[in-house]
């Protein structure tokens, strides 16, 4: 898996998607990350059939994602949704198939295990889950055979979530990050926009590389084909331990999305 993806959450079904998609590509993503609740599915896989069809790139090259909102969904519902997904994708596979949020039961469970279920038949090549604490994690671990490859949390120097991403390490788990920029709030951090001085780069620049020097796999979203490219820019510097730890000072837990704790799909 890439350790920069495109993201396309709150971009709107449409030719401007599909298009934006295919730029992706050709700019050289090779990771795109989308979920059933985005309600883009469809525009996300015409943009990834036409990058196909022009010979930018074959369908193994890349690493599809998306996710299943399981407001309350049964074991058959969540087969269900994953059949409807890559429908709307246009797709014979996924890459990578995530429980979208834990919710505040313990529905989660039969959710994953239908995912098991997709994953045994061959039909996914890996599965996860996103915004799931430790006790989510410890849950599934005890109640299923396949141990989540990814863990998609926001993540960023707002929120560095250490308990989750120890968690994760010591069993084996990635962590991915959304809302790396913070929706682009963090870009005016004065410390952040130090070092984008210091080293030559944007701010977003400096954000996305303290994710991935922290071995965190990072999905920003834009539909500007420059920011594209900007943010495919990170591998030909490096923060210093200090500058990292400096970043790491500015965990205060602030969100800029709900909390896996209260979120209940309502």
């Amino acid at each position: 898996m890439p350790l920069i993806g495109y993201g396309v959450f709150r971009v709107p079904e449409g030719d401007d998607l599909a298009e934006a998609v295919k730029t992706a590509i050709a700019k050289g993503y090779r990771s795109i990350d989308t979920a059933q609740v985005y309600r883009n599915e469809e525009s996300v896989g015409r943009g990834i059939r036409a990058a196909i069809e022009e010979g930018l790139v074959t369908r193994e090259e890349l690493f599809v994602t998306s996710k299943v909102w399981n407001d309350g969904l049964s074991y058959e519902e969540t087969l269900a949704a994953y059949d409807s997904s890559l429908e709307k994708l246009g797709l014979d596979y996924l890459d990578l198939y995530l429980v979208h949020w834990p919710g505040i039961d313990t529905n989660y469970i039969n959710v994953y295990k239908a995912l098991e279920k997709i994953y045994q038949d061959g039909r996914v090549r890996s599965i996860g889950v996103s915004n799931f604490h430790v006790h989510h994690l410890e849950n599934i671990l005890k109640e299923t055979s396949v141990v989540p490859v990814i863990n998609q949390i926001e993540f960023h120097p707002h929120l560095t979530q250490e308990e989750v991403r120890a968690y994760c390490k010591e069993k084996g788990i990635q962590v991915e990050a959304w809302s790396p920029l913070m929706n682009g709030s963090l870009l005016e951090e004065s410390l952040i926009q130090q070092l984008a001085s210091k080293y030559g780069k944007t701010p977003a620049q400096i954000v996305l590389r303290y994710d991935v020097q922290h071995g965190v796999v990072t999905i920003p979203k834009t539909m500007t084909p420059a920011r594209m490219t900007e943010n495919l820019t990170v591998f030909d510097f490096a923060l210093t331990e200090e500058e990292m730890a400096q970043l790491d000072t500015l965990n205060d837990g602030l969100r800029c999305g709900p909390d896996p704790e209260k979120f209940n799909f309502k």
